[in-house]
């Protein structure tokens, strides 16, 4: 049995959270009516309520949004339904839960976007990448960049999909700043030449990010509000000439702003942490706010970090699609399921809701 502090208690706004294990967001793509949840999902988010906190699937706040197919909304009165049933069984079984918002920006495709239009994005640069539609993996359609007139229109779409979440019974929200989509696009160099307030300087590219967070804050409360981000990943064919000071700017406002988290992914996303140099210990310094670390990260890399200070709660991904009861396996340093690669992106109940825990004999089904 182990006393890490990976298993202390911590206080985060108004939820004391039991440990300090977070449920990173990971795409399912299972929501295939209306881009609501699908009925599994309560199963598949109570399973994992022994989390300190779980964060859920990116979900988008509105159809423009959407780049991936069969992923969740929150913007229709039916997600918000849909999603009620989450949170009710999350909060039954003793959880915390937020949802991340999402916009994906130039990450999309036309037969996801509404009227077949093309995705919308800082500047008209087509993004090196796939995404998931029609069952297959295909490149991303070129988009078009945002109307200065249009991005009023963007901030309150979050603004709304916050309120709509805690009319959904979410304990509050995570913003998705990070991995190459909307928000990050505008705030990184490489995505962004626009010539107008929104781009050029540090401070004008990092605004949608901040204008956004500001609206979320003012609807639902700054203690309600977390944000990812990913200063250095090259996810989604993004990238910053600087990211450091760029990174520095952001954090201090959403300091000023009270935040009750920033949520970061260190290095690249799913892959190496040294992927770039980076003083994530700046951000840390900078962000009175509860710091989430993410990325590859292991019990003795967890134990390691927060033994240091270096981090608050630790945040992990792919393990909990395999290992409901992570913080039980953990706690025991017992072996964890492998995960069915095959069951990630869509389909049913298999390689979702059926990996055994500890106590179970029952073997996922073949």
């Amino acid at each position: 049995m182990s006393s890490a502090k990976l298993f202390d208690s911590y206080k985060l706004g108004p939820l004391t959270l039991p440990n300090r294990v977070v449920m990173a967001p990971l795409t399912r793509n299972r929501a295939l009516e209306g881009q609501v949840p699908n009925p599994l999902a309560a199963e598949y988010y109570g399973q994992r309520a022994s989390a300190g906190l779980l964060i859920t699937e990116a979900s988008q706040v509105s159809q423009q949004g959407q780049g991936y197919q069969d992923t969740p909304g929150i913007f229709s009165p039916a997600q918000v339904a849909g999603w009620r049933k989450v949170t009710d069984e999350v909060h039954k079984r003793g959880g915390r839960i937020f949802i991340q918002l999402w916009h994906v920006g130039r990450i999309s495709h036309t037969d996801l976007q509404p009227g077949h239009g093309a995705p919308v994005a800082p500047s008209a640069i087509p993004a090196k990448t796939k995404t998931f539609v029609g069952g297959k993996f295909t490149d991303v359609s070129a988009p078009r960049a945002l109307e200065l007139s249009e991005i009023p229109g963007i901030v309150d779409s979050f603004r709304k999909a916050a309120a709509n979440a805690i009319a959904a019974g979410f304990d509050g929200v995570e913003i998705h700043g990070a991995n190459g989509y909307l928000l990050d696009q505008f705030a990184k160099d490489g995505a962004n030449k626009r010539t107008d307030a929104y781009g050029g300087s540090i401070e004008n590219r990092a605004k949608l990010m901040l204008e956004v967070t500001e609206a979320v804050v003012k609807e639902i409360g700054a203690e309600r509000t977390g944000i990812r981000i990913s200063p250095v990943t090259p996810a989604n064919d993004v990238s910053d000439s600087n990211p450091q000071p760029l990174f520095d700017h952001i954090v201090d406002k959403l300091n000023a702003l009270k935040l009750v988290y920033i949520h970061v992914i260190e290095g690249s996303t799913g892959g190496p942490r040294d992927y770039a140099p980076f003083d994530y210990a700046s951000l840390r310094k900078r962000f009175k706010g509860a710091y989430i670390a993410n990325n590859a990260y292991t019990y003795d890399l967890a134990t390691e970090v927060l033994a240091a200070d270096a981090a608050d709660l630790i945040a992990f991904g792919k393990p909990y699609i395999s290992n409901p009861d992570l913080v039980e396996r953990l706690k025991k340093g017992a072996p964890l399921n492998e995960p069915d690669k095959a069951t990630f992106y869509g389909g049913g109940a298999k390689g979702y809701t059926d990996y055994p825990t500890l106590g179970s004999a029952v073997e996922p089904a073949e």
